[in-house]
């Protein structure tokens, strides 16, 4: 299996790629430091799979995630790194992401981990399952099945609904990993899409289409 791993930190990466020389099916083809880098390498190495990180310089861990699966969806991710709260979670498995390893899982965890997604399956550890589940029994999504929503993109319908949640845009930002500027943007189109004038009638908006569901 050819894989990339992408990590800001050389010490951390290092170990990493020392661990997967010890195995005779894992070979390690490319290293990133940025969200960019991954991106540049898997472009050019085509890799099996990327070991990816959630925060590092420039574009993080998840957006490149999500900006890889729309050029290489063939391409397995599993994310490795030290966050395990619900939204960091769930936002990388909506960009793509097939498994969520945390930095402290043993030896014999992430080489299993790295091979059921190589494989084409997914793979959480216990803590970040549980998780998962107790995010999905909370979360009230948005449907897209109402006319007024169906020009709404993916990620238009994931602002909407944290807006009904009563989100502002530095704390949807916090949740998506993503700039205020960027929400900011999102935020208008979706007001023009819905032909509402300001954030309240959005979130009342949802409201309504949640009761008729």
């Amino acid at each position: 299996m050819r894989i990339v791993i992408a990590e800001d930190h050389p010490l951390f990466r290092s170990g990493v790629r020392n661990l997967l020389k010890t195995t005779d099916d894992l070979e390690v083809i490319g290293e990133a430091a940025t969200g960019e880098e991954a991106m540049e390498l898997v472009d050019q190495l085509q890799p099996d799979l990327v070991l990816m990180d959630i925060r590092m310089p420039g574009i993080n861990g998840i957006e490149a995630t999500r900006l890889i699966m729309e050029k290489h969806s063939s391409v397995k991710i599993l994310i490795l790194t030290m966050f395990r709260d619900d939204q960091s979670v769930f936002t990388a498995m909506r960009a793509g992401a097939k498994g969520y390893v945390l930095k402290d899982a043993d030896e014999d965890e992430l080489l299993q981990s790295i091979r059921m997604v190589g494989s084409g399956g997914a793979v959480f550890s216990s803590d970040i399952a549980g998780r998962m589940m107790h995010y999905f029994s909370q979360s009230q999504p948005v449907s897209s099945e109402d006319p007024a929503l169906s020009e709404l993109t993916k990620r238009e319908l994931e602002i909407l609904a944290c807006i009904a949640e009563g989100d502002s845009n530095a704390q949807i930002a916090e949740r998506l990993h993503i700039s205020s500027k960027t929400v900011a943007n999102y935020v208008s189109n979706i007001l023009n899409k819905l032909q509402v004038t300001d954030r309240h009638a959005a979130k009342k908006f949802v409201q309504r289409t949640r009761e008729l569901d």
